[in-house]
């Protein structure tokens, strides 16, 4: 696993963390029990072509059953017709947050 896509302790909670589309993201996450994954999306200086979309849409449908919730930071800079989509495609709420803490902060809170 590389430092890009990893699990860290915050509040005595798991969350994976991504801070780079990968495809070995539905491997890690199927491996978990269901509905227990909390996910932390970091896309701060990312870039995103066609086939990074379609990915981030295909993984995000995938992987529902195993979410429990999710969190995007560094997405402020997406048009809204993206995240629009990518709830409408995966059926999944993708909350946005300005910091890395407020989303970690966020994806404890329970």
């Amino acid at each position: 696993m590389t430092n890009r896509v990893q699990f860290i302790e915050h509040q005595s909670k798991q969350i994976l963390v991504v801070e780079q589309i990968i495809r070995v993201l539905p491997e890690l996450v199927t491996a978990q029990p269901r509905g227990s994954v909390r996910i932390l999306s970091d896309f701060t200086g990312a870039s995103f072509d066609r086939e990074a979309i379609r990915a981030m849409k295909e993984a995000a449908v995938f992987d529902k059953p195993y979410i429990k919730t999710s969190a995007w930071v560094g997405a402020e800079h997406f048009p809204d017709v993206f995240s629009e989509d990518m709830m409408k495609f995966s059926r999944r709420e993708f909350p946005t947050f300005k910091t890395r803490d407020e989303a970690l902060s966020w994806l404890t809170k329970e």
